[in-house]
């Protein structure tokens, strides 16, 4: 609108369904569910607004019931990523020249087509496709992408509001164009929600997208980008293309237009993104924009006045929901002796009721980990505790693949604080503990602070007032998402924008202004109103 000075909604975190027996959502859930499951569709890439299928396909399968085809992938070739780059910078001069309000409109639309007709389907894809429960899809797939399409909206009309100072005589504007070029988004299966975002945060911001999900993603992610369609997003804004990682990469990040990654995976991936980045920086039209969340070795340290239950539902919670498939997942904690019989005594009483199975049946807490690659990594971890001096398996270390990917819930106690599973990321329902004496306080937490390179998400639990200062303190750098007294994992949108340091990422902050800026290059532009003839000044006067 030219003549008006738009102000976005004002944004709001999405309610959570709860999905009681009998109520609507419940319902339209199980039958959305049952359509999904009745037969495999195809999943195209999407190139310009165009479906394309590929000579080539991959299964998509259900992790708790591996031999269920739920989709099948067409695999790009080189013709066809080539192809997407090229629609990406076609449709780009379009879009960035679109006025912000028309770009942020397809967002808040998508944002109410998620949260109404779309919101069982996208619930049941990542529910199917990803093993998540109802709850963990719900809070994931609808609520948080829901908030990252509004809040985002908001974040956007702000960074344009801020403008410079004018002197007298003077105008001085600045303008937040998109990046020029493409940005290349490479996102992770474990959360809907961060997939579509990683794409759609710097669309928004007038940049074009070439999107690789991870290929176990894929079901919820072609919703995903239906939504964005049904909401108006111009061909071209957002292509994505799935096939093989490497050579998408390879032809990504050797074109010389290429503006910037945003990504979520591995600590390794993103350091040999960042290394290829580097080989090839004489070639790139500017320098590339590189945002990264990677890996995390999320941390729970207990003073011994915390309270004992607050403790134990935080650790099992942050542990074991979505079967510690989080970035933000408590996968070690610090307990003191003093405290330790009570918190073992709760830990072991609860994690003996988890349910683990099929996420479509309701009494289930916990569904299968991902894929075969993940069940072996994960095995392997428990497996070395079995056999270990320095380790003990308190309960859980169960695994059978032969249905689906299941991996019970896993506590193992270590006498050897820097014992493998206190230090490596994991990523499955594995929660390692050490129990400090609760004289070496000092000692303990020198230890949790250095002895895992993450720094993504961390948790204390005191209620001595002195102690949270202090351990507030010692962990100043210790985590890019702190909590006092609850579990390090639910970040929301607009609340704790989330990520960390260290090796756990460039600590741009998902869900805040912070991740917009990066997708945006500023133009300071100066209007002089004075006429100025003389190029004498007043000091060189006699």
């Amino acid at each position: 609108m030219a003549n008006a000075r738009s102000v976005t909604p004002p944004p709001r975190n999405e309610a959570v369904l709860a999905y009681a027996p009998g109520s609507d959502e419940r319902t339209a859930l199980t039958k959305e569910l049952q359509k999904q499951k009745s037969g495999a569709q195809e999943i195209p890439l999407m190139i310009h607004g165009a479906a394309i299928e590929t000579k080539r396909q991959e299964k998509v399968v259900m992790p708790h019931a591996h031999r269920h085809v739920l989709a099948r992938a067409h695999q790009a070739e080189v013709s066809h990523i080539q192809a997407a780059i090229d629609s990406n910078l076609k449709a780009r001069r379009d879009w960035a020249r679109l006025p912000w309000e028309e770009r942020a409109a397809v967002f808040l639309k998508a944002a109410e087509l998620l949260a109404g007709p779309f919101r069982s389907e996208m619930n049941a894809a990542t529910m199917l496709g990803q093993s998540k429960t109802c709850h963990q899809a719900e809070i994931d797939a609808a609520c948080e992408l829901i908030d990252f399409f509004r809040f985002n909206a908001h974040f956007a009309e702000r960074i344009y509001s801020e403008q410079p100072l004018s002197s007298p005589g003077m105008w001085n504007r600045s303008e937040a164009r998109g990046l020029e070029g493409f940005v290349y988004a490479i996102t992770p299966f474990n959360f809907t929600s961060i997939a579509v975002n990683l794409p759609a945060a710097p669309a928004l911001m007038g940049c074009s997208v070439l999107w690789k999900p991870a290929a176990t993603s894929l079901h919820a992610c072609a919703v995903g980008l239906r939504v964005l369609e049904a909401a108006g997003l111009p061909p071209g804004v957002i292509n994505m293309v799935s096939g093989d990682a490497r050579q998408i990469s390879q032809l990504a990040l050797a074109h010389p237009d290429l503006a910037g990654i945003h990504f979520t995976g591995s600590t390794a991936t993103f350091n040999h993104l960042w290394r290829q980045v580097g080989q090839n920086l004489d070639s790139y039209r500017s320098y590339p924009r590189l945002v990264g969340e990677t890996g995390g070795k999320d941390f729970v340290f207990a003073h011994a006045s915390a309270a004992v239950d607050e403790l134990v539902v935080a650790l099992l919670r942050g542990a074991f929901e979505y079967q510690g498939q989080k970035c933000s997942a408590a996968s070690r904690a610090f307990i003191p002796k003093s405290l330790w019989p009570a918190v073992k005594e709760g830990l072991l009483s609860r994690v003996a009721e988890l349910k683990v199975g099929d996420p479509t049946d309701f009494k289930n807490f916990m569904g299968a980990v991902i894929d075969q690659r993940a069940f072996e990594r994960i095995k392997g971890y428990i497996d070395e505790a079995k056999q270990s001096p320095d380790a003990k398996i308190l309960i859980g270390g169960g695994c059978d693949d032969r249905e689906g990917y299941f991996i019970q819930p896993t506590i193992i106690e270590a006498t050897n604080p820097h014992f493998k599973t206190m230090r490596e990321e994991i990523f499955g329902p594995v929660l390692t503990i050490y129990v400090y004496p609760d004289a070496d306080l000092a000692a303990a937490i020198e230890l949790c602070d250095t002895s895992s390179p993450y720094a993504l998400t961390g948790a204390i639990f005191a209620r001595d007032r002195h102690v949270i200062h202090q351990l507030s303190q010692a962990f100043e750098h210790s985590a890019g998402n702190f909590y006092i007294n609850d579990k390090p994992t639910g970040a929301v949108v607009g609340q704790q924008p989330f990520g960390g340091g260290r090796a756990s990422g460039t600590n741009d902050k998902a869900g805040s202004i912070f991740n917009l800026l990066r997708w945006v290059s500023h133009r300071t532009v100066k209007e002089n109103f004075q006429s100025i003839t003389d190029y004498r000044y007043p000091y060189m006067q006699e």
